[in-house]
């Protein structure tokens, strides 16, 4: 008796390249379609913020939902109890992103300048504590900019908020669909050797 594998996908990491590599003008459209995306989101970074508030606020829901669903499978009351109350806070954020996403995003935005300071804080501490053989100065700096970024978001706060998450998602937009353009161009040089 033979067992046969109907996997179709591919066995090692130069068969996925190779199925990659017929694929690159999809990787670099993509790549282009996020790019022009990123822009979009910079042209207007207040419908941006508007927006990633409100993808937010779904991708919350959805949680909420798939927490109240898995409460069902606890094995007791106690934890039963805990999946619901978590599944109930997260759908009850969701709609409060989407409902009022400003205000979301005002409360959104604190929260993102506060964590940028304790990061880097913590960044410079653990650099300074961990200088020998290690690129510290680098750790420091990465420290000292988030910390900046930080103080400047929560200084400039409530205004900050109606621009700060739409501006950081046009720039990760930007980012984003370049490495995808790079990938892209990169499997079709590949494609042809």
């Amino acid at each position: 008796m033979s067992t046969t594998n109907n996997n179709a996908g591919p066995h090692s990491l130069a068969d996925g390249l190779r199925t990659l590599r017929s694929k690159w003008g999809w990787i670099v459209g993509f790549g282009v379609f996020a790019v022009i995306a990123g822009f979009i989101a910079l042209g207007s970074v207040v419908m941006a913020t508007a927006s990633a508030v409100f993808i937010v606020g779904l991708m919350m829901l959805m949680a909420g939902v798939a927490e109240i669903v898995a409460a069902f499978n606890a094995r007791d009351w106690s934890h039963r109890l805990l999946w619901l109350l978590l599944g109930a806070l997260y759908v009850f954020a969701g709609f409060v992103c989407i409902q009022n996403p400003f205000e979301a995003a005002t409360l959104l935005t604190l929260m993102l300048g506060i964590a940028l300071i304790v990061s880097g804080l913590l960044r410079i501490f653990l650099a300074i504590q961990m200088k020998q053989g290690t690129p510290w100065g680098w750790v420091v700096f990465s420290g000292i900019a988030s910390f900046l970024l930080g103080l400047m978001i929560v200084l400039h706060w409530p205004a900050s908020s109606f621009f700060v998450l739409g501006l950081l998602l046009g720039i990760d937009l930007i980012f984003v669909g370049s490495g995808w353009v790079a990938t892209g161009l990169a499997l079709r040089r590949h494609a042809r050797s």
